[in-house]
This record gives C-alpha cells, structure tokens and sequence, in this order.
C-alpha cells in the first residue's frame, strides 16, 4: 500500500463511523482506529483499496454486537442518583483523601457523595434522598453526561 491508498482508508474510516479497521498482507499490516464508540457495520473495502490490498477483491468480515450475558439484578426498589452536569467524576476531593461513600455506606439528605468537574470549577454533588450506597456505576476520574446514572441507592 502506498501512501495515498493509506490515507484514503484513514478517509474512509473516519467517515464511516466503523471503530476499528484491520488489513493484513503477506509483509504489510494496517490497524486503524477511532476514539469514537463502536458502531457495528457491515462494509466492504472501497475498490482502489481492494485492488491494492489482494489480487482479488476482498471484504471486511462482517461484525455483529455481542450480546451480553449478564444476570439482571431487580432495581426496582433502588433510587438511581444521576448526574446533573456534564464534566469528570471524582469519588474524593483529592487523590489522598477519603472517599465521600462507599457501597454499604448510609447516607442521607444533602450528604456529598462525589465532585464533577465542569470547566476547571468542582461541583459537590449531595444527595437528594436517605437511604444506603448498593452501587457506584462510575469509576473515578471519569467522564459523565448530563442524566448518567452515578449510583444505586436503597431507601430508607
């Protein structure tokens, strides 16, 4: 493959919203990918790259989503605490310090239960409801959306 037969992929996958592309030759091998989230396609190789990659024309093997097999918990009877902003979760107020909760812990009304970061200004989450941590559904340090679930807890 040639430089330009390397760039137009790099096109190709950038537009085409697939995460991951993989080619293998006898003395070549290209991975490409994202930093977007998977998306699950079916494609074939645009036809100057087919060409340049094998004598005759080749296909992506096609990619289904797994499923997952879990067993599903009833949480039905749990209150979730979601996010209300946007920016990065954090369990503490700094890496050495304690953690605000941990599962099992009770909380109740207005107890900090994490830090979000929003544009360089920490923002004290409390809770809203009293009851008993069963699930933290975010690892420290990272990102949430705006209405992502953060934890499970049971009432009181």
């Amino acid at each position: 493959m040639d430089i330009k037969q390397i760039q137009d992929l790099i096109r190709f996958v950038s537009k085409s919203g697939v995460n991951e592309v993989s080619i293998e030759q006898e003395n070549f091998k290209i991975t490409i990918k994202t930093n977007e989230a998977p998306t699950y396609v079916n494609a074939s190789i645009p036809a100057p790259l087919a060409q340049a990659a094998a004598p005759q024309p080749a296909a992506l093997p096609s990619v289904a989503p797994a499923e997952p097999v879990t067993a599903v918990a009833d949480t039905s009877n749990y209150i979730t605490i979601k996010s209300p902003m946007i920016g990065t979760f954090y369990r503490s107020s700094s890496p050495d310090k304690p953690l605000f909760v941990n599962v099992g812990d009770e909380i109740s009304t207005g107890s900090v239960l994490c830090i979000i970061e929003a544009m360089k200004l920490f923002n004290e989450i409390e809770s809203e409801v009293s009851g008993r941590i069963v699930k933290v559904l975010v690892d420290n340090a990272s990102p949430v959306e705006y209405d992502q679930p953060l934890f499970l807890v049971e009432p009181k």
